[in-house]
């Protein structure tokens, strides 16, 4: 393994302790950010950062149950907004047609009379 290469092993280490908090790792390496977007470049690393930010993700969720369990309304109304859109838990209705554009879409054409 080259120098490049030991970087970024030990900066996904660190992406990993750090729950992929980019700045924190890099600290920890010695590696400025412009660096690690660098490093960003190479697909095998960059697979390897996105499978980090899942484990991130996965543990956010994991604090989300925690809290639902605990009895927080707060979570759990956060959840059903997020989560729960399919079965009718949304503050807002979205209208959209078949390819995501909104039905019905009016345009009104307003001219100045002091133009015409």
């Amino acid at each position: 393994m080259n120098k490049s290469e030991h970087k970024k092993k030990a900066l996904l280490e660190a992406l990993e302790k750090s729950l992929g908090v980019v700045t924190t790792a890099c600290r920890q390496v010695g590696i400025g950010r412009t660096m690690f977007y660098k490093y960003m470049k190479d697909d095998e690393f960059r697979a390897e950062v996105e499978s980090i930010s899942d484990i991130a993700l996965d543990f956010a969720e994991s604090q989300l149950h925690k809290q639902i369990q605990s009895g927080n309304t707060a979570a759990t109304i956060f959840y059903l907004k997020t989560k729960g859109k399919k079965r009718g838990y949304y503050e807002r209705q979205e209208l959209t047609g078949s390819v995501g554009m909104p039905n019905n879409i009016k345009i009104e054409i307003v001219r100045n009379k002091n133009t015409d």
